[in-house]
């Protein structure tokens, strides 16, 4: 007999920090957050790497933070043509990694039925991309998803519209211990607020963020951590 898995409400899966690579995102979570990253590993379908923590709380659960980078040693299994995930790799966000440091870039929400999800997005005339089947091994086993992709690589709505993700029967926060960093709120600013507010409430995650209207794009996490309050953001000052 098979293993019965709970169906989930759902909710904020998980943060999405790009880094130039990955070393820099270790020194970027000890500095700014205060604790060392260990877990993670690589994507093959993306020839991307990362490294992961559990930021859990009574808010939200079973959420963690991905600090990714592009994998120097691997090349993307990708059909020709076909882009990273998350914009990774669009030249103008990798300038802005190289000159800031590692960025709040998109955030991903975990659904139990992400075929039908896709299906409310495209009712408003967005395409959140292909669903794709990929995989990563762990000294726990092997972690096993479905994911939204587009071939072009795009976030949409400068990240802040969610990547939608559908788990098997394991979370990678089922073997995360706690890391003495948790997530309070995650705040959206988009000078388009209506049109992303409706899109969060057909994926079903509409009361899980705060979002905001404003002039410019940006993501915004307020976290405890052992450093204390801590906001991470979007944000990139001008030059």
């Amino acid at each position: 007999m098979s293993a019965t898995v709970a169906v989930r409400a759902p909710c904020i899966d998980h943060l999405v920090v790009y880094a130039a690579d990955l070393p820099s995102g270790v020194a970027w979570c000890e500095r700014t957050l205060g604790i060392t990253p260990t877990a993670g590993g690589e994507h093959p379908l993306m020839g991307t790497h990362n490294r992961i923590f559990n930021i859990s709380s009574p808010t939200h659960p079973r959420a963690y933070l991905e600090v990714i980078a592009i994998n120097p040693g691997a090349i993307s299994a990708r059909p020709a043509g076909a882009r990273r995930w998350f914009d990774m790799d669009d030249s103008t966000l990798q300038a802005q990694v190289a000159q800031h440091g590692p960025l709040l870039i998109h955030w991903v929400a975990s659904v139990p039925d992400v075929a039908e999800r896709c299906a409310a997005l495209s009712a408003l005339d967005i395409d959140r991309g292909s669903i794709l089947t990929a995989s990563r091994p762990t000294p726990n086993g092997l972690l096993q998803w479905q994911i939204t992709v587009r071939d072009d690589g795009l976030r949409l709505m400068d990240g802040c519209l969610p990547t939608l993700i559908q788990w098997e029967a394991v979370h990678p926060c089922d073997s995360l211990p706690a890391s003495g960093v948790q997530l309070q709120q995650l705040t959206l600013q988009h000078p388009q607020a209506a049109t992303l507010q409706a899109a969060c409430a057909a994926i079903g995650v509409a009361t899980g963020v705060a979002i905001t209207p404003g002039d410019a794009p940006r993501l915004t996490a307020q976290l405890i951590t052992p450093h204390g309050p801590v906001a991470i953001t979007s944000f990139t000052p001008e030059t």
